[in-house]
């Protein structure tokens, strides 16, 4: 069952707190990082409720429920990320109703989300995800990633801000602190072969953000902690 709006609240509010904690830890400035709410398969209520707790940003998965959503929330004031993997016959309507692309793994997909973006006449924001070993999650291999980002750099209707990873799952969160430090060193690296800057580093979810923001991490990806469990 979806929590309300004061419990949703709270955890936001927690998490604010945690997130300043890290950032703290880290020497680093708390309003550096954004806190991406990860609102797939929660109700259109629930994001309502984050809104109104002061959060703007909203993670999705699926293209036909993200629509859904949108038609019920009556054009929300908020930055709409696609995460997770995009099929290339979605591209055109992921292009019309996400602000960002936070999942890119091929340049097949840049290319079509280039052509849709142009046809929106749009500037479509894009992370390339980076496959850091787990099995289930796509993502570019790290020897085809300087490639990858020197192709998607030049789509003229496409604005590549940096990369997004997901580690492999530990208990420990301390265990994927390595993992981390290479999507950090990874995205530097990239940033320097292209010769352009790439700010973004999405990074870190609900049970091991504090490290990714201790690590680098500009966005965190909470669904569980901030919505309650699926």
């Amino acid at each position: 069952m979806p929590l309300d709006a004061t419990a949703i609240a709270n955890n936001i509010s927690h998490l604010r707190e945690r997130i300043a904690r890290a950032a703290e830890r880290a020497g680093r400035n708390p309003d550096e990082i954004t806190l991406v709410a990860i609102s797939k398969t929660f109700p259109a209520e629930s994001i309502l409720a984050a809104h109104a707790a002061g959060l703007c940003h909203f993670g999705e998965n699926r293209v036909q429920e993200a629509e859904s959503k949108h038609l019920q929330l009556g054009g929300l004031d908020a930055t709409w990320h696609f995460i997770g993997h995009l099929q290339s016959n979605k591209a055109r309507k992921a292009a019309e109703l996400f602000n960002r692309i936070d999942s890119i793994d091929s340049l097949a997909l840049a290319q079509k989300l280039n052509a849709a973006a142009a046809a929106l006449r749009k500037r479509l924001g894009v992370l390339i995800e980076l496959h850091m070993g787990e099995a289930t999650k796509s993502g570019v291999a790290e020897s085809d990633l300087p490639v990858l980002a020197a192709a998607c750099a030049a789509l003229p209707h496409l604005d590549l801000l940096g990369l997004m990873a997901i580690p492999p799952y530990a208990e420990d969160p301390a265990q994927v602190r390595p993992y981390f430090q290479k999507a950090r060193a990874l995205r530097d690296a990239t940033a320097r072969r292209i010769g352009r800057g790439l700010p973004v580093l999405s990074i870190g979810m609900s049970h091991d953000f504090e490290v990714a923001i201790e690590e680098g991490a500009t966005e965190v990806r909470i669904g569980t902690a901030l919505f309650g469990r699926r």
